[in-house]
């Protein structure tokens, strides 16, 4: 990849990163409740959904996709309910505690779960990965390494723009001890509203 290029690339991956979607407003609900280093385990796995969304693009689902409509379709639905899902989850979740040993309970495993499939199921990802990424692949070079510079470029990318959202969601925890409820629902909400859009776009 040229470094003209991957500049442009760069820019582009920023501009993605900085866009509202489900993955930011998990980040920010999970910093909220379980602090900025537990939140690292949620963006650990939603890094890990967007590689393998990029790899799939790459190597193959982006044409399966065009071939058949109802893959998408699927795609759309899967993600829209599991949205739902966590945002019905969040809506009914008790305030913040101030006691960090107590706010930091949450499991690794299932904060990495619920980042990667937020993540591995976003319909919008698909679609823009699909639509991007052939505008900045050179033929002449090799797939995978072309494949590694793209990866690695937007996961920095988006591991910084998540960590900023988490660790300004953590210092807004005195706040959300008082108004935690109506934040977890207005968040809760809002992921409801996104799962139940998806399969209409």
């Amino acid at each position: 990849m040229h470094l003209q290029t991957w500049l442009l690339f760069l820019l582009t991956s920023i501009g993605m990163s900085l866009s509202p979607g489900p993955n930011a407003l998990l980040a920010l609900t999970h910093g909220a409740l379980h602090g900025s280093k537990r939140t690292l385990f949620t963006i650990a796995g939603s890094l890990l959904g967007f590689v393998l969304i990029i790899a799939g693009c790459l190597f193959g689902i982006g044409a399966l996709l065009e071939s058949s409509a109802h893959w998408l379709t699927a795609l759309k639905w899967l993600g829209g309910a599991y949205l739902v899902w966590l945002g019905i989850k969040l809506f009914s979740a008790p305030a913040i505690s101030m006691d960090l040993a107590v706010s930091a309970r949450g499991d690794a495993w299932s904060l990495f779960r619920q980042g990667l499939a937020t993540g591995v199921t976003n319909p919008k990802g698909v679609l823009f990965f699909t639509a991007l990424l052939p505008q900045f692949l050179d033929p002449e070079r090799s797939l995978v390494t072309q494949f590694v510079f793209i990866a690695a470029t937007y996961s920095a990318t988006e591991f910084a723009v998540e960590c900023g959202i988490a660790v300004g969601a953590t210092r807004l925890r005195p706040w959300l001890a008082r108004s935690g409820r109506r934040f977890n629902r207005a968040c809760g909400a809002v992921l409801v509203a996104i799962g139940a859009g998806l399969p209409a776009h």
